[in-house]
């Protein structure tokens, strides 16, 4: 008897180069590390590299508008500043009344205006540090006023000349001639102060008083190197004056200093 060979269907046939699992596909396992967070790189958020807002609750004062960033510097001092006031008692109104009043400088005991503050900040019960914020800056800008206004009128003064003190001197005593002959009243004299007040001013009153006097010379003394009237008429008289140009406009350059 002769035994049937049985031949595999195609739908059998099983590759001799594959085996058995060639088409088994098995999955990856699930990671169970809570840790382990897959992150892919085009999910990573951009760095943001713009300008920061002041939050709400930061005070605007300790804040740098133009870098947009705290002011950490300034609020530090501040604090600083604040512990010292605390620790001296500056922080609350003297309990005697009795302030300290080193703020207002060389400021007189009189002045009227020290006078209203000091009243006013015990009034009011005003701290020792909120006085001193008060009154420090404006003495201080009293203080510029004053060096300007004494820088003006040397200013005005060297305008005037090498004989300026003889000058201002003359229309002084002019005017005060006026109040005592009774052509001018004390209103008239401030009035006239006021205008003579600039080397313009002064000027212009020296042609007023021209106009009525003729012409007034005015005599100063000698300023360094500067001839007096005695010896000016004496460079007048020298032979120099007629033959010497240079000599001549030097002497005429001295004249117009001395007499304007």
């Amino acid at each position: 008897m002769t035994d049937d060979v049985i031949e595999p269907s195609s739908s059998e046939e099983v590759s001799q180069d594959s085996g058995l699992l060639d088409n088994v596909n098995v999955e990856p396992a699930a990671n169970t590390d809570p840790n382990a967070t897959a992150i892919s790189h085009l999910d990573t958020p951009e760095d943001d590299d713009g300008p920061l807002e002041r939050p709400d609750w930061w005070p605007e004062n300790f804040w740098k508008k133009d870098d947009a960033e705290p002011d950490l510097e300034a609020i530090a001092k501040s604090w600083t500043d604040l512990r010292k006031q605390i620790s001296q008692g500056k922080h609350k109104a003297p309990a005697d009344g009795n302030y300290d009043y080193s703020a207002f400088g060389n400021t007189p005991e009189d002045d009227p205006v020290r006078g209203h503050v000091a009243t006013w900040a015990k009034e009011h019960g005003v701290s020792q540090a909120a006085l001193d914020d008060l009154v420090k800056p404006i003495v201080e800008m009293n203080a510029n006023l004053a060096q300007t206004s004494t820088f003006n009128v040397e200013q005005e003064r060297k305008s005037l000349g090498p004989n300026a003190d003889a000058r201002i001197k003359s229309i002084v005593q002019w005017g005060t001639g006026l109040v005592q002959k009774g052509v001018w009243s004390k209103d008239d004299f401030e009035e006239f102060k006021f205008m003579g007040g600039t080397a313009k001013g002064i000027s212009a009153l020296e042609k007023l008083r021209g106009a009525y006097e003729g012409r007034v010379p005015t005599d100063s003394s000698p300023e360094g190197n500067a001839p007096t009237k005695t010896e000016l008429y004496q460079l007048v008289a020298d032979p120099r004056y007629q033959t010497d140009k240079a000599f001549r406009e030097k002497v005429e350059k001295q004249f117009q200093e001395a007499f304007g």
